[in-house]
């Protein structure tokens, strides 16, 4: 079985990142969001029997699909969120890579699972865990954070410019019920949020959610801080961004010059072939950058 396509999954702009990050054989490399494998393959594919890849992910069930598809390759995985890649290394014995992918997007496969909470587009428990065993769950926070709190984090998280409105409206339905399901905080985000176009009123708000559940940004900002000290001179790293909150935190760490060589002077974006067959590669961001 060949890489990139799994079921339920697509990973984003799989040709382009091999080139970029140019994988050569008997090298270590770490991916940090195995997601469903279809990266880590990729790369131990590249690296051959000589190399070794550590694959790391928060959702335990992710990782196990992830290590049976890639079964027979040299690959290790590790059940760690990438902000922990240097715990993760110091227990493999590395001391450093040859090279790094971070895809900080989702897998289908969770985006679409009722169950895990993510979507308003299917109802479901107001969840949002990527690791199912993590302590905070999205309703904790909107039924438990208060209104201020709530709006602060929609308008960082989300970008959404009506975070006032919308945390004044959670906060008035919870004093009348709480909040279990994503279907009841769509109605409530868009009875207060008039429609514009296509997106649906409720995206923003839930984005802000799912980063303040996962601490999204706060991890990436300690992988960025932890990448020049286990990358070693001459190593790639790539990450993959979905919105513009991610790609600036990576852009400015790219910047450092003492420390890193940008690779892709812009971001690399998936063409109009893999935006037809897979709509969620549209937001995508490849930055690749080595190490001096």
């Amino acid at each position: 079985m060949s890489a990139q396509w799994l079921p339920g999954h697509r990973s984003v702009l799989p040709a382009e990142t091999l080139e970029l990050l140019d994988p050569k054989p008997g090298e270590r490399w770490i991916d940090c969001t195995a997601g469903l494998g279809g990266h880590t393959r990729l790369i131990a594919e590249r690296i051959g029997s000589t190399g070794s890849v550590l694959a790391l992910d928060r959702d335990a069930g992710m990782l196990a699909i992830a290590a049976e598809r890639c079964s027979g390759l040299p690959v290790t995985t590790s059940h760690a969120n990438f902000d922990d890649v240097a715990a993760a290394m110091e227990r493999q014995g590395w001391s450093g890579v040859d090279g790094m992918l971070a895809d900080l997007g989702f897998c289908s496969n969770q985006m679409d699972d009722p169950a895990r909470g993510f979507s308003f587009k299917q109802d479901g428990p107001l969840d949002m865990r990527l690791d199912p065993a993590g302590d905070v769950t999205a309703a904790d926070i909107v039924n438990g954070w208060d209104e201020s709190d709530l709006a602060d984090a929609i308008f960082q998280f989300g970008e959404e410019r009506l975070s006032r409105r919308i945390a004044k409206r959670i906060v008035e339905r919870r004093q009348r019920k709480r909040f279990e399901t994503t279907g009841e905080l769509a109605d409530a985000v868009r009875s207060c949020v008039p429609r514009s176009g296509s997106i649906d009123p409720a995206t923003r708000t839930f984005q802000a959610l799912r980063i303040a559940v996962n601490d999204e940004l706060g991890a990436l900002d300690r992988l960025l801080e932890t990448l020049p000290n286990v990358v070693k001179p001459g190593g790639r790293v790539g990450i993959i961004a979905f919105h513009s909150l991610e790609d600036r935190r990576v852009k400015q760490a790219f910047r450092e010059r003492d420390i890193w060589v940008a690779i892709t002077k812009k971001p690399v974006i998936a063409g109009e072939a893999e935006v037809a067959a897979n709509p969620r590669a549209r937001s995508a961001k490849l930055r690749v950058a080595r190490r001096n």
